[in-house]
């Protein structure tokens, strides 16, 4: 499995693409059957992280997320929840991860791993 992460729109999404898989083959936000998963973090709004939730994502050849701390901390507790979900979920994910790769301005970078070659 490959973690792709990084900020809002930066190129992340595009980059999948660059790896053969078309559109109709990434799932946005909902777990299914399709190989790739696209906004992780949309997922995780409303699901709390449990292993069988954790088990399904690792089934996916790629699971997308946007980066959420980053940045200022919330305000608002649930956003908080929210966030830290959502980094916990990464990191889960990254520790059984073939590779992590964070897109800065649409350019790969490895932190896990090798870059997997375009097709």
């Amino acid at each position: 499995m490959i973690l792709v992460i990084g900020g809002a729109y930066s190129g992340k999404h595009a980059y999948v693409r660059t790896l053969g898989y078309a559109e109709e083959q990434i799932a946005n936000a909902k777990l299914d059957d399709k190989p790739v998963l696209d906004n992780l973090q949309d997922l995780l709004q409303t699901a709390e992280l449990n292993e069988e939730m954790l088990d399904e994502l690792r089934t996916h050849d790629i699971v997308i997320c946007t980066e959420l701390g980053s940045g200022i901390v919330p305000a608002n507790a649930q956003d908080r929840v929210w966030r830290e979900r959502v980094g916990r979920a990464c990191g889960a994910l990254a520790a059984h991860a073939d590779s992590v790769i964070r897109i800065v301005c649409g350019i790969p970078l490895a932190i896990k791993g090798e870059l997997p070659c375009n097709s």
